[in-house]
């Protein structure tokens, strides 16, 4: 258990830690000399029953409550402290509202300085921090008038802290590793050390880490959490981790960076949360207003942007779109607080909904309905809640990223309900089984009616069906979908070609010798330039024009593409040219080819080599950039043997 320290500047917080613990988190000399808390100090202690419990000492200075969120974010047990002689202060109030802002549970009141006033003013107190605590998270907490001084009062905290401890339920170590670091330093012998505390998930000793945002790779050599040796740092530990890398140094690490698993190495600068307004606020905030956030360690300026309305009072809540000045790396469910620019006040705080937000369409109905579903602590709630609006289906990589799911957790999750996963390479599409079978049905419907309609045609084309039936669905996400249909039977595909399995388009018997022929011209020799429609009907001793009409029927059927007029070839000669363009480019150092390039491996003239890119341009398999073209690694198996 962490337990921090929370009140105004020179009311003996430091004192009371000392008191408890007999240790000193003041370390710099200034704080010595001065008496103030101007860093986090930490302490030790190991409980009766064998549990080591932290105290992170946070600076009560109103122009250090930057380094007081630092700490408070981190603890689980607050002592907010009272001196007897001053009373409820400015930054016993800001911190107090700050504990709230960061979702606090549970605490306990400590009067200090008891030994310098009269039992009537202490009594004066007590009823006064009972309203004071009205309707908080410490209405119900025991308050403790004590003296660090005499020791008066201080037996009975820490029996009470013992008790707390005892009782509380411990963190859980869950999602994925990190490390907020708010102080980094060598020592002599170790190198790099980064001290912090754990957020979320573990790690243990030699596992390979990123420092974010700045992508440094990085070892744990060794871990220390609680100031003793330990193998493995878990969530809500403070834990000092030796970190090695080549890029690793006191210069490149520094507070407000994170260490965190590589698969959350995604940073932005942009993220919607649900932000609540401080009551004391004195004026509206507009678009676009400025401020400081602050979250995990990290400090940074930023802007906010209303996505519900255009101005925010004093005591509202609502939709905000945060973009910062810096990357961080957040999760659905973390805290946050924002102060103004020159960090006189706070302004308000809440919770990181889309740690992974967009830019566009931020303001759609839509959009309030799926950071609604992101509400949703339970992550199995929050997912069946997002499958059930459009486009009915997520993204798996993205929502595991940005709920912070290990992939114990996210594979649990998967298995828990009815879910459909289609997947393209690395990436994955998550639907809900109902979802998938509406879509199929729906594929199988419309296919029906094109049937009906052009009974000589092999099917329609794939681009056109997804956007004709499932428009939400991608197309690599698309493809696999369509894939499970064929492997059922129900379906056949051919190309870029999807037709019901029990239909055939045929030919009459004179054309399809015709084609048959021709067909054997198609995939010879003169693949990479074949004739044209009017040199087969030459040949052939047919008219041109009826020469074009078995042709484009059988591009319809899908045994051939007109890549450009009269120009036709067959899906498997399409298939070999994607790959030895494939084989260009990867020997290009940067996998780009001009059509010279093409028009040499293929012998074919540069005319028939530009109506090829043009026509593979068309369908996404090329993307040119001025003479320039490179491969779309998602579109090369468009014309493959299904």
């Amino acid at each position: 258990m962490i337990i921090g320290t929370a009140g105004h500047i020179d009311h003996g917080k430091t004192a009371l830690v000392r008191a408890l613990t007999g240790i000193d988190t003041d370390r710099l000399p200034q704080e010595k000399q001065r008496g103030i808390t101007i860093e986090l100090g930490f302490a030790y202690q190991t409980l009766k029953n064998g549990e080591r419990i932290g105290f992170v000492d946070v600076p009560g200075h109103e122009k250090l409550i930057h380094t007081m969120l630092t700490g408070a974010g981190s603890i689980d047990y607050v002592m907010l402290v009272v001196a007897a002689d001053d009373g409820i202060m400015p930054q016993t109030r800001e911190h107090f509202e700050i504990l709230k802002l960061l979702g606090l549970k549970h605490g306990v009141v400590v009067i200090t300085r008891i030994d310098l006033v009269d039992k009537e003013r202490v009594e004066a107190l007590q009823a006064e921090l009972h309203e004071f605590l009205k309707g908080s998270f410490l209405e119900n907490a025991p308050i403790f008038p004590v003296s660090s001084l005499t020791g008066e009062g201080i037996e009975a905290l820490r029996e009470e802290i013992e008790n707390a401890a005892s009782h509380l339920k411990k963190r859980v170590s869950y999602g994925r590793f990190r490390h907020a670091i708010d102080r980094c330093f060598v020592l002599s012998g170790a190198g790099t050390v980064v001290t912090g505390t754990v957020l979320s998930g573990e790690a243990s000793t030699n596992d390979l880490m990123v420092i974010a945002p700045d992508h440094l790779q990085a070892r744990l050599r060794s871990i220390h959490v609680q100031d003793e040796v330990s193998n493995k740092a878990r969530t809500g530990d403070r834990a000092a981790l030796n970190i090695v890398g080549d890029a690793i140094n006191k210069d490149n690490v520094k507070r407000g960076m994170m260490v965190i698993d590589p698969f959350l190495d995604k940073p932005s600068q942009r993220f919607d949360v649900r932000l609540t307004i401080l009551a004391s606020e004195p004026k509206p905030l507009k678009q676009w207003f400025p401020v400081h956030l602050h979250h995990g360690s990290l400090e940074t300026n930023a802007r906010l942007v209303f996505l519900s309305q255009d101005t925010m009072k004093a005591g509202e809540t609502a939709y905000v779109q945060i973009i910062s000045d810096k990357a961080i790396i957040a999760a659905s469910g973390d805290r946050f607080v924002i102060r103004d620019t020159s960090a006189s006040r706070t302004i308000g705080g809440g919770i990181i909904l889309d740690p992974l937000a967009p830019e566009r369409h931020r303001r759609a109905p839509e959009r309030f309905k799926f950071l609604a579903a992101m509400e949703k602590e339970d992550h199995l709630q929050a997912l069946s809640a997002i499958l059930a609006l459009p486009p009915y289906g997520i993204d798996w990589l993205y929502f595991c990223r940005a709920r912070n799911l290990s992939e114990v957790e996210a594979a649990k999750l998967l298995s828990s309900g009815n879910f459909v996963v289609l997947e393209h390479g690395q990436d994955r599409f998550v639907m809900e089984q109902q979802q998938e079978q509406r879509l199929q049905k729906a594929i199988v419907d419309y296919l029906v009616e094109f049937h009906k309609k052009e009974p000589d045609l092999f099917g329609v084309g794939l681009e056109k069906l997804r956007r004709d039936v499932a428009r939400e669905i991608r197309a690599p996400y698309f493809r696999d979908l369509l894939q499970n249909e064929i492997d059922k039977g129900r379906l056949k595909i051919r190309g870029a070609w999807v037709g019901l399995a029990g239909h055939e388009a045929k030919l009459s018997p004179e054309d399809e010798a015709i084609w048959q022929r021709v067909y054997k011209v198609l995939k010879g020799e003169e693949r990479f330039r074949p004739p044209r429609t009017r040199d087969f009907a030459q040949e052939l001793g047919i008219e041109e024009n009826h020469m074009r009409q078995i042709l484009k029927s059988c591009a319809r059927m899908g045994r051939v593409y007109e890549v450009a007029q009269d120009y036709f070839f067959p899906r498997e000669v399409l298939a070999e040219i994607i790959m030895i363009m494939r084989d260009i480019a990867e020997k290009k150092e940067k996998h780009e080819f001009v059509a010279a390039d093409l028009r040499d491996r293929l012998n074919n003239g540069r005319k028939v080599s530009i109506f090829l890119l043009e026509f593979f341009d068309r369908h996404g398999v090329t993307i040119r950039k001025g003479d320039i073209r490179r491969l779309n690694p998602h579109r090369l198996d468009l014309f493959a043997d299904s």
